[in-house]
């Protein structure tokens, strides 16, 4: 076997992902193989590199399908910019949602309210994370008015 090669077996080891998840992967048309050990699939180091990329978009919500059609997107594709920026806002709004989420669990945490789940500040946190943040509501993370002092009872 060429020293630069890797064979299936590595590369599952090294990108942790399961040998059937990579064979997966090229039936899709993902990844290619460099050839074959004896039965084995070889592939090239910079595989690695590539799977870091399915795996980091897969984590993301990219579809098989959507990874598939950016890998092989070039600049003068009519539609890889529309597709990318509209990825871009869903990510920004699932951020959005982690943030708040993570948020929420950090004051659930360090709340003294019993039970936590009837913590005003909780209930608000939790009701946001679904919805995003409503106009005139403190975001999760800030500490809200104090009653009388906004005009607020």
């Amino acid at each position: 076997m060429d020293g630069s090669l890797l064979d299936i077996a590595e590369v599952a080891q090294r990108s942790g992902l399961a040998p059937s998840a990579l064979r997966f992967y090229e039936k899709k048309g993902l990844i290619a193989p460099a050839g074959r050990n004896g039965l084995r699939r070889t592939y090239h180091p910079d595989v690695l590199e590539r799977l870091a990329l399915i795996t980091c978009a897969r984590s993301a919500g990219f579809s098989v399908a959507e990874i598939a059609r950016f890998l092989i997107a070039r600049p003068s594709d009519p539609d890889l910019r529309l597709r990318m920026a509209a990825k871009a806002r869903d990510l920004d709004e699932q951020i959005g949602r982690l943030t708040r989420l993570r948020d929420s669990l950090r004051h659930a945490a360090v709340c003294t309210h019993e039970p936590i789940v009837d913590c005003a500040d909780f209930k608000k946190a939790v009701g946001s994370v679904g919805s995003g943040s409503r106009a005139g509501e403190p975001q999760v993370g800030q500490v809200p008015s104090a009653p009388g002092v906004d005009g607020r009872a």
